[in-house]
């Protein structure tokens, strides 16, 4: 698909998404079409990777999902995303296809090329939609950043939490992750 960026006036919808290559990469936002270009690199799909074993390690057997990219998850006919890790914890918004509906939790891993759009449009498609959970991750700076949806619908103030610290995700059961693990670091021992 020729398109440089982020494309120009025309609104796409997700009819329009699934005649595009399936070697190319792209997300829809407010109908706004997005490249995900540049593949990621060997740290983030690290962090990734460690994320989703560890969750899928302690949901093991019980009703949540976790998933990652890239799976399409579908907002809207103009909401089209592939978050890095989310979990799904309605089995009915799950198809053989695609996430119909919003995940419980969305985790983003940021990037030189996407973490602008990471922080300023999809945290507000998430909070649109009812994403109970977004959780930005920084893989050089090492800091983790928490959005919890409030009771009006909008996300609280970021938590940020640091490396030697623990992820609480309270969608969870209040479900602690080690972010040394995540991010591969030693455990100070205070």
């Amino acid at each position: 698909m020729a398109l440089s960026g982020k494309a120009k006036k025309k609104k796409y919808i997700y009819t329009d998404y699934i005649t595009w290559p399936d070697d190319e990469r792209w997300e829809l936002i407010e109908g706004e079409v997005y490249n995900m270009a540049p593949a990621p690199s060997f740290r983030h799909q690290r962090i990734v990777g460690n994320l989703y074993r560890i969750l899928g390690n302690k949901l093991a057997g019980k009703p949540c999902i976790p998933e990652l990219a890239p799976t399409d998850v579908i907002f809207s006919e103009y909401d089209v995303v592939q978050p890095d890790v989310f979990v799904v914890c309605d089995h009915s918004k799950i198809t053989e296809a695609n996430i119909q509906g919003a995940p419980d939790i969305i985790v983003e891993v940021l990037s030189p090329f996407t973490a602008l759009k990471d922080k300023r449009e999809k945290k507000f498609l998430y909070e649109k939609f009812g994403v109970k959970e977004f959780i930005l991750i920084d893989p050089i700076e090492q800091y983790v950043e928490c959005f919890y949806l409030m009771e009006d619908r909008t996300y609280s103030k970021g938590e940020v939490r640091g490396p030697q610290e623990t992820l609480i995700l309270y969608t969870l059961d209040k479900l602690e992750i080690p972010l040394w693990e995540i991010f591969e670091i030693e455990k100070n021992r205070d």
